[in-house]
């Protein structure tokens, strides 16, 4: 057992954590109006990451630990949405205090994924590694109108190629006109690596909101999404009456395929006061869609003034990061839709 923000979690075996916030470092990304960029869309400078930094990715590479987080600039409606998304690098020798690069690595381009990223641009990573070292990202395409989960791939986290909607081959091009985001690919921990891992001969993807879904693929680019007889996505993680989850369920970092199952982190949106927290959930490794067991309590919420000021003041603990560093987990989180956070498990002192 361990308390957070009061409240008193109770961690199965099967879960990771607890996690402890560094209150010393958080916000360790922040917004920063000095940073220019010169944008294809409008062919202008502009100040990127001015307006907000959250929701990111981690990777570890090299003994140095990398974020890619989701960087706004101040230009469009003042409302959630409402301005352009860019992904930011930033770099950490120690996952608590980082150096960031001066230009976005991934961003709204004249290239073929214009019609799916603009204005609104590229939003909410998550990131894992090939067999072969490629890093494989998720991330979501906002055009203002649907936004898709897409795909893109890097051999060093600087030069990305898109590689378009994750869905845009399934079921003849059905899901290219539905709402489609948050993919969390299963993965294996291998050092510091989290490294895609087939199961039952295919690669899996938790995503959706707000119930949480599945998808396969044999290359890790095109994604199938796990249909019933009806043709229908299925849900295999949904809301429930009251409590952290009551509202809607949303898939965060990569899922980690441990001996005990599948453990899925998710994020989790109260019906009564729309904070979002996050839970964690249990998977077969055999059959990726059955649920063997569920958190009650939410293991990491909005509880810091950092948590609920920003864009979103109901607050947000959305977890999109979980990466092994020198002998501890690090999860990082944006905060309000405005910075990232960062939480620690040393798994050596429980």
């Amino acid at each position: 057992m361990t308390v957070a923000g009061g409240v008193l979690l109770v961690l199965q075996t099967w879960m990771v954590g607890p996690f402890t916030k560094s209150a010393a470092v958080n916000p360790v990304v922040t917004p920063d109006a000095s940073s220019r960029f010169h944008s294809p869309l409008g062919d202008s400078a502009v100040a990127w990451e001015a307006y907000a930094t959250f929701n990111p990715a981690a990777v570890v590479r090299g003994g140095t630990l990398f974020l890619l987080y989701r960087a706004e600039d101040a230009s469009g409606e003042q409302q959630i949405g409402g301005h352009t998304s860019r992904l930011g690098l930033a770099e950490s020798g120690d996952g608590l205090r980082f150096v960031r690069h001066p230009t976005p690595v991934l961003y709204p381009d004249t290239d073929a994924q214009r019609q799916n990223e603009w204005p609104g641009g590229v939003e909410d990573p998550r990131i894992v590694q090939s067999e072969d070292g490629t890093y494989i990202l998720t991330y979501t395409q906002w055009n203002r109108d649907v936004p898709r989960l897409a795909v893109a791939t890097s051999r060093d986290l600087i030069t990305w190629v898109k590689h378009g909607p994750a869905f845009a081959r399934a079921a003849s091009g059905r899901y290219l006109r539905s709402e489609s985001k948050s993919g969390a690919i299963v993965s294996r921990v291998q050092g510091a690596r989290l490294i895609a891992t087939r199961l039952n001969g295919k690669y899996w993807m938790y995503w959706g909101v707000p119930t949480i879904r599945l998808a396969t693929s044999d290359d890790l680019l095109d994604w199938t999404p796990v249909e019933d007889s009806t043709g229908a996505a299925i849900a295999v993680l949904a809301a429930r009456p009251r409590g952290f989850d009551s509202w809607l369920v949303e898939a965060g970092p990569p899922p980690l395929l441990t001996t005990a199952g599948i453990v899925v982190l998710y994020n989790a949106g109260d019906s009564a006061t729309h904070a979002y927290s996050a839970g964690q959930a249990l998977f077969d490794r055999t059959n990726p869609a059955r649920l063997l067991a569920r958190s009650d309590t939410a293991f990491i919420r909005p509880t810091e003034s950092y948590e609920r000021t920003g864009q979103y003041t109901q607050g947000t603990t959305f977890v999109e990061a979980l990466v092994p560093f020198k002998g501890k987990w690090f999860l990082y989180y944006g905060t309000a839709d405005s910075r990232v956070g960062v939480a620690v498990w040393d798994p050596h002192h429980q």
